[in-house]
């Protein structure tokens, strides 16, 4: 099982979502306040199980409603994603550049599977 480690940072407060092998597989922004990041985790719980896959990378792809994974190239040529809540808000990217697409969606998969996580305090 993973985890939510929430930490303080200069600027506020945010988490990386992690694998059960310790591996980081989403990062948030930094929020203003605990209570934000932790309302933060929560959308990700929310979301990230019924969220939709849109693939950026493929010509004319067709856009997806929120909530929904997007799955773009960094200006790496590295694949990566983020997740979107239902307000369009981004709420979780990729923790690294992805150099082969399925290596994203497995990504993508390893937050779903992750999204129920318990929370912790990280310093």
């Amino acid at each position: 099982m993973g985890k939510y480690a929430v930490r303080q940072v200069k600027t506020g407060v945010k988490f990386n979502l992690k694998a059960g092998n310790g591996e980081i597989i989403a990062v948030s922004e930094v929020y203003t306040t605990k209570n934000a990041c932790l309302n933060g985790i929560d959308s990700i719980r929310r979301n990230a199980p019924i969220a939709a896959l849109e693939n950026q990378t493929t010509e004319g792809y067709e856009t997806a409603k929120n909530p929904k994974f997007q799955v773009y190239k960094d200006k790496a040529g590295e694949f990566r994603f983020r997740l979107t809540a239902r307000n369009g808000e981004v709420i979780a990217a990729a923790s690294e550049g992805y150099k082969r697409l399925d290596s994203c969606l497995n990504g993508i998969d390893s937050v779903r599977r992750n999204a129920d996580s318990p929370v912790v305090e990280e310093e």
